[in-house]
C-alpha cells in the first residue's frame, strides 16, 4: 500500500505559480511512476505529466514549457512546478503513483488538491 499526501494548492492570478507537492509513504520503494492528473468541473480527469524513477519525464501538450514535474526520490517527493497559470488550468489536481512487486501493479491516489485561476 502506498499513501499520497498533496499539498500546494489554492487561489492565484492568471500568470501566477503554485508548486505542489506530494509525499509518498508505505510501499514506496515499490513506485516505478508518478506523475499528476486534473479534473475541471464537468470534465474528465486527465494526464499533466509524468516521471519515472530514472527521471524520464512526459507531459500533456497544454502544459508543455509551463509545467515543470520533478521529484526527489531520497524523500519520495513529487512536485509540480506550474507557471504562466491560466484560467483553463482551474482544476483539481491529483498525485497518482504506480507499483510494481512480484509482477502484481498497483495504482495509487491522493485526495486531490484544488487549483483555482481567477483574476
Amino acid at each position: 500500500q502506498v499513501q499520497l499526501v498533496e499539498s500546494g494548492g489554492g487561489s492565484v492570478q492568471p500568470g501566477g505559480s503554485l508548486r505542489l507537492s506530494c509525499a509518498a509513504s508505505g510501499s514506496s520503494s515499490d513506485i516505478f511512476l508518478m506523475g499528476w492528473y486534473r479534473q475541471a468541473p464537468g470534465k474528465q480527469r486527465e494526464l499533466v505529466a509524468t516521471i519515472t524513477n530514472a527521471g524520464t519525464t512526459n507531459y500533456a501538450d497544454s502544459v508543455k514549457g509551463r509545467f515543470t514535474i520533478s521529484r526527489d526520490n531520497a524523500k519520495n517527493t513529487v512536485f509540480l512546478q506550474i507557471n504562466s497559470l491560466k484560467p483553463e488550468d482551474t482544476a483539481v489536481y491529483y498525485c497518482n503513483a504506480r507499483t510494481l512487486r512480484s509482477l502484481i501493479r498497483g495504482d495509487y491516489w491522493g485526495q486531490g488538491t484544488q487549483v483555482t485561476v481567477s483574476s
